[in-house]
């Protein structure tokens, strides 16, 4: 039987289970991105009463699973039991302090300094989506009720987002009432992006979320604090990037085993084969359960370097951390509820 779930522009994250391990106490704050299942049992994935975080909600952290997290501990009021793991992708740590914390970054610690950013390079998130898996979990968005098996968007990646770091870069610059809209998902409430028409219709074209407002929300939360402030700028370096990801062996990849079960560590080789040695570690595979299937739905590379017209991925690449592989395999999902 079908299972959807909420995956906006995000998704939950169905990462390796956690060892029998003592946790790391930490504390501070995490804020969900997602509706993300809150877990009472990581190994046994159960789930009393069904309880999902509530996107910008903020609960009070308790541990990590281990000292460079999978999953962290929080205390959600009212769930039976009340104490529940969530994966780290889930949302953003802030440390007692109120400083940010990367996924995967251990105990929280002070976020790096503007100067050290400078210093060492600007750095993002770049998030890019395989759409049929997205489209499992949210169907009735427009972009999925459209999607058919002959669009671009079934057999190339699509774009999500191209986030500056650290994780607290955001908002940049907006005003209340906007950042209100869009925590809120009233996303057709904020203001368009203005774009040439070039660039607009290359978005459309590789962000199918532009029905349902996505490219306002990116830009909201993520364009507003790229270095050139400029819509036009922002997307369309992003537009290139993704252009760079779908001529690639990784494309190739994909589109040759739809319906198909496929390792991550095949995706990481296929990164090192299209753009350098070295180029598979710094990606992270996102998957979620379908009924029985685990599907793989996003893959966040991280990136440093100013993101500038021409900038080869390759490069901006190839200057990140390695970080860790996510999950480690699933179905590359064909279009259509499965």
């Amino acid at each position: 039987m079908h299972r959807s779930w909420l995956a906006a522009l995000a998704v939950s994250v169905l990462v390796p289970f956690a060892s029998v391990r003592a946790e790391e106490a930490m504390t501070g704050t995490f804020t969900a991105r997602e509706a993300c299942a809150a877990l009472q049992s990581i190994r046994k994935q159960t789930n009393p009463g069904n309880v999902k975080l509530t996107p910008a909600q903020s609960y009070r952290l308790l541990a990590g699973n281990k000292p460079d997290p999978t999953f962290y501990r929080v205390e959600v009021e009212d769930a039976q039991p009340a104490q529940r793991w969530v994966p780290v992708s889930c949302g953003e740590v802030k440390a007692g302090d109120g400083t940010a914390v990367a996924p995967g970054a251990g105990k929280p610690g002070p976020a790096r300094s503007d100067a050290a950013i400078s210093a060492g390079g600007a750095s993002y998130v770049f998030a890019i989506s395989w759409q049929a898996a997205f489209c499992e979990g949210l169907p009735d968005k427009t972009e999925c009720r459209t999607q058919t098996a002959d669009r671009y968007d079934a057999s190339h990646f699509t774009l999500h987002g191209l986030w500056p770091q650290p994780r607290g870069n955001a908002y940049c610059g907006v005003a209340r009432r906007d950042v209100e809209a869009d925590k809120a998902h009233r996303w057709e409430d904020l203001p368009e992006p203005q774009l040439e028409p070039a660039t607009r219709a290359a978005l459309e074209k590789a962000m199918p979320g532009t029905a349902s407002f996505l490219d306002r929300h990116e830009w909201i939360e993520h364009g507003t604090c790229f270095f050139e402030k400029s819509a036009d700028a922002y997307f369309r370096r992003s537009v290139a990037l993704i252009g760079e990801i779908n001529a690639s062996p990784v494309q190739k990849l994909f589109a040759e085993n739809v319906g198909k079960q496929v390792d991550t560590g095949q995706i990481r080789s296929a990164f090192d084969q299209g753009f350098g040695a070295g180029a598979g570690e710094r990606v992270r595979f996102a998957c979620q359960r379908d009924g029985n299937r685990s599907i793989i739905v996003e893959m966040t590379i991280g990136l440093r370097g100013e993101v500038k017209d021409g900038a080869r991925l390759a490069d901006l690449i190839a200057a990140a951390v390695p970080t860790d592989q996510g999950c480690k395999s699933g179905v590359v999902d064909p279009v259509g509820l499965q």
